[in-house]
Parts: structure tokens; C-alpha cells; sequence
């Protein structure tokens, strides 16, 4: 039996599906684009797909539902992972199965009741618990790599065209009037004064602009259900990708040479935002990036974004965009990696870039990630702490170096409905907005060479630390997620907030805001 125990398990659960649809096994092959032998092999047992997706076809051709899906993935992930070691490993205890004149598929509620149980325990545990402060700090050297100005990017939700006063790098536009519904009310009738404004502010600023696609009209798709926002837009697809190849045509063209960056579309793995398969989206990814990299070849292509990936289901479309090869035609992929809630210590965003990375190995992946922004409930969630917003703003840059990342987006900047703001437009900065300037100056042309915690990278058991350098000159970052620890530090050590605390006994103390150390 492939995949040891949990291959039995998932085996059972897809004989289960198909017994349920009363359809064959060939009937199910023509349904999900594969031959009946096959589908006969994965629902036998018999071998372990090395990908999801064509489970993830067999499921959909048997009417699975949304948590089916979830029992599915989760299944398929632990015999991928044991299939490696089957030879090696005791025999499997058989799975326990419901009589099956009580329950069409077996053991599914079983399965179904251990994965909500899962899912749902671990989204209930409040950020001050102890086990919300177990991290995940993988250690990592590798080559000197650069950190860039645009690495400190902020989503701009404002119309008004003024940009932030305290030194980012980058500016993204949402939730700012600019989505093709604003855009683009009636067909062929554009308006541009609004966008203008926008990339016209941030010339000024010399800031970067990602634009981002979404809100299809209402006269595009007008039998699709409404999106998330209440101006007419619609989640669908346009009926006619006509119209979508006009449009993106029209943005390049008014703005080459001064839109940095377009990303194809926003949470384009939700039904608020995107209801179209997945096959629509990357023939409407591959249009756009024809388009774009026509009528303004140094422009950056980043594929739609991806959210709520904590959850396998939500994970399952970016595997399935990353199959039908959709990363192929863009120069960066967009996520949203950000903290379950924003009260939440930034390091948790690790565990969630270890799923993602997964996904990304598991399909067509790419290497140049982008993170976008934060879930939709942002707005609901109370207000920070001020002086612990401060350290969590520029915890959540480091902690995007960490993971890697290429540049990151914080949610958000023009508005002070979010629980940790940086600057409402029109408005002074925060103490939040400040550090992360001060954390962007001291990484001014820096390059990042390492990245460590605890004492497998010889500190103390809760200090984390990245190392860098510039012009030939080495420092570090050092920081205390939870209490406080003290290192040694023989030379000057500077805070977030600019003061310069005493190094004479040649040792420091750190605590929750991140500090910068020379030699």
C-alpha cells in the first residue's frame, strides 16, 4: 500500500467519494482529465499522486465538498511525506471505519471531526496564550543578498494622492478607487483622474506604484455575484476576456514608465474577491502578462494573490494556478503573509511561509514572493497597543527578510481604521510609522546574510537575530519576541526609537524592540 497507513486512509476516503457518486471509475477519468486506471490506482491504494491535484479533480468529479477537501489534503500530505520511508517503517494499524450501511463513505465523519477539530482549535487560541508564543525560527546563511528601499512597501487606501511622509520604499493601491469598477464604470468610457492623482503623488515621493487588478464591472460580468465592496464590482470573471485584454491594455499604455508593478488581480483564491476557476484565471493571467510586457517591457508581472492560506483548502487553488503552470508568466508571486491577527507576535508569519513554501515545491511554484497584504477582517480587529504596534511594524519587515521574502507590503497606510496604523493621509506618523523608517534607514544598502534564534544559532533561547552587511562592514538586528534576553555587544547598539543604551559590562539587554549592533 503507497504512503504506508495514511495512504490506506486516503484511499479509503476516495473510495468512499466514489461509491457515494454512484459514477464509474472511467466516468470519473473523463470528468477530472484522466484515464480510468488511474483514478482505479489512487482509489485503490496503489500508488500516491506526487501532487494534489489530480485528487483534488477526482474529488471534485464526486461532488466533495469544501471540508471533504480539507480530510482530503490533509491525507494526501502525510502519505506523500511517509512515502519516502514505508520500508523502513512498522506496519500501519488499520483505519477505523464506520459500518458502511450507516454512512456512504466509511470513516469520513471521523476524518471530517478530526480536521475541523484541528483547523478550528488552532484559529481559537488567543495570541496571549503561551502556545502562541512557541515560534518557528528556522537558521539560515546563504550569500549576501541585497535589501532593497522597495523591500518596505504599504498598501495606500486613499484617494487623495498624498503618500507617506516617513521613508518606505514602495507604495501598493487598494481599497484607493482604483479598481477596474472605479476605473471603468461603463464600458469604454475610463476614468483616469483618480489613478492620476495616485501615480502622480507617488513620482513626486519617488515611490515605486503596485497596481492591482480586480473589481470586474458590473456591465462585464453582469450575471456574477457582487465582490466584497459595495460599488458595483463584481467577483466574477468578465464574460468576454476581451474586454479584460482592452483594459489592461489601457492602463499600460496611459501609464508605462511610471507604474513600477501590476499584480493581477487581489485574493484571487476567495469567493469574495474571485469566483472563476482556475483555469479562467491563468488564461487571464497569461493575456495580462502578453499585454503588459508588450506595451512596457521593464514593468514587473506579479501573479494574483493568495490569501487565508492557513487553510489547505485555500492553499489548494494557488497549488492548482501553480499547476496549470500560471507562475510561468510573471516575474513575482504575491501572498499574503501576515499574523493571524494583528495583536499577534509577527514571528508567527513563519509557520504560514513554511505552508506556503510547501505549496510552492509541491506545483510550479515560484521563487520571487511578494507579500501583498493581510486578510479582509483587518478593519474589525481591535486597536494594538501603541508602543507595542511600534515594534510589531518593524518586527513585521524583519521577520519578511526571515522568511525570505522579496518585498512586503504592509496593510496599511492612509487610514486609521486598522489596528496598527502608520500615518492617516493628510495626517502625522506614528510612533509605528517612525520605527519602520528608522529600521529602513539602518538597512539603507545593506545586503541580509543570515538569519538565526535560539541557541542552535548560539543565543539565548529566546533572542533572534539576522546579520548583514555594508560596504565591507558588518551588524546585526537582534530582538526578543517574548521577554527580554542579554547579548553581548563590544560595540555601539542603537534602538528603534534612537536612544543609545550604555554597553560598558560589554553586554546588552534586548527586548521586544529590535535593536541595531556594530562592532
Amino acid at each position: 500500500m503507497a504512503g504506508g497507513g495514511h495512504g490506506r486512509a486516503l484511499a479509503e476516503l476516495l473510495e468512499g467519494l466514489k461509491r457515494r457518486s454512484g459514477h464509474s471509475y472511467e466516468r470519473i477519468g473523463a470528468k477530472a482529465h484522466l484515464s480510468r486506471s488511474t483514478v482505479h490506482r489512487y482509489c485503490s491504494g496503489a500508488s500516491v499522486p506526487a501532487a494534489f491535484g489530480p485528487l483534488e479533480r477526482i474529488a471534485t468529479a464526486c461532488d466533495a465538498g469544501r471540508d471533504e477537501l480539507a480530510a482530503l489534503f490533509r491525507l494526501w500530505e502525510r502519505a506523500d511525506a511517509a512515502r519516502g520511508d514505508v520500508a523502513s517503517a512498522p506496519p500501519a494499524p488499520a483505519p477505523v471505519t464506520a459500518p458502511k450501511t450507516r454512512h456512504p463513505i466509511g470513516w469520513w465523519p471521523l476524518v471530517a471531526s478530526l480536521v475541523m477539530v484541528t483547523l478550528v482549535g488552532a484559529s481559537a487560541v488567543p495570541a496571549a496564550e503561551p502556545v502562541a508564543r512557541t515560534f518557528h525560527a528556522p537558521m539560515w546563511t546563504d550569500l549576501p543578498a541585497p535589501v532593497g528601499k522597495e523591500f518596505f512597501g504599504v498598501t495606500a487606501n486613499s484617494e487623495t494622492g498624498l503618500m507617506p511622509s516617513f521613508g518606505v520604499g514602495a507604495v501598493r493601491l487598494w481599497d484607493s478607487g482604483t479598481r477596474w469598477q472605479n476605473l471603468e464604470p461603463e464600458r469604454g468610457r475610463p476614468r483616469w483622474s483618480t489613478l492620476d492623482r495616485l501615480v502622480d503623488g507617488a513620482g513626486r515621493a519617488g515611490l515605486p506604484v503596485l497596481f492591482v487588478f480586480g473589481g470586474t464591472p458590473g456591465w462585464a460580468a453582469p450575471g456574477g455575484p457582487p465582490s466584497a465592496y459595495p460599488d458595483g464590482s463584481r467577483a466574477a470573471p468578465p464574460d468576454d476576456l476581451a474586454d479584460w485584454d482592452t483594459f489592461v491594455r489601457k492602463v499600460v499604455e496611459r501609464y508605462r514608465g511610471r507604474i513600477e508593478s501590476y499584480e493581477l488581480w487581489d485574493m484571487a483564491n476567495h469567493p469574495k474577491y474571485f469566483t472563476g476557476p482556475v483555469e479562467r484565471l491563468v488564461e487571464m493571467v497569461r493575456r495580462a502578462s502578453r499585454i503588459i510586457r508588450a506595451g512596457d517591457p521593464g514593468a514587473v508581472v506579479v501573479c494574483p494573490s493568495m490569501g487565508q492560506l492557513g487553510d489547505p483548502t485555500a492553499r489548494l487553488v494557488l497549488e492548482r494556478f501553480g499547476e496549470l503552470r500560471g507562475y510561468e508568466s510573471c516575474d513575482a508571486a504575491a501572498v499574503k503573509l501576515h499574523p493571524g491577527r494583528m495583536a499577534d507576535p509577527p514571528e508567527t508569519m513563519l509557520a504560514l511561509a513554511d505552508e506556503v513554501e510547501r505549496s510552492f515545491h509541491r506545483t510550479n511554484g515560484h521563487a520571487n514572493l511578494w507579500s501583498t497584504g493581510t486578510d479582509f477582517d483587518v478593519p474589525l480587529q481591535p486597536p494594538v497597543d501603541p508602543a507595542v504596534a511600534a515594534d510589531y511594524a518593524a518586527r513585521f519587515f524583519l521577520t519578511g527578510l526571515y522568511a525570505r521574502f522579496k518585498r512586503m507590503y504592509f496593510y496599511n497606510w492612509g487610514s486609521d481604521r486598522v489596528p496598527i496604523v502608520l500615518q492617516p493621509a493628510g495626517g502625522p506618523p506614528t510612533r509605528a510609522a517612525a520605527h519602520v523608517g528608522r529600521l529602513g534607514r539602518w538597512l539603507d544598502g545593506a545586503k541580509v546574510r543570515s538569519c538565526g534564534a535560539g541557541t542552535r544559532a548560539g543565543l539565548p533561547e529566546n533572542l533572534w537575530q539576522c546579520r548583514f552587511e555594508r560596504d565591507g562592514e558588518e551588524f546585526r538586528i537582534a530582538w526578543a519576541p517574548v521577554g527580554a534576553a542579554r547579548l553581548s555587544a563590544p560595540g555601539t547598539v542603537e534602538l528603534l526609537d534612537g536612544t543609545r543604551p550604555e554597553t560598558g559590562s560589554g553586554s546588552v539587554g534586548i527586548t521586544g524592540s529590535p535593536a541595531l549592533l556594530k562592532p
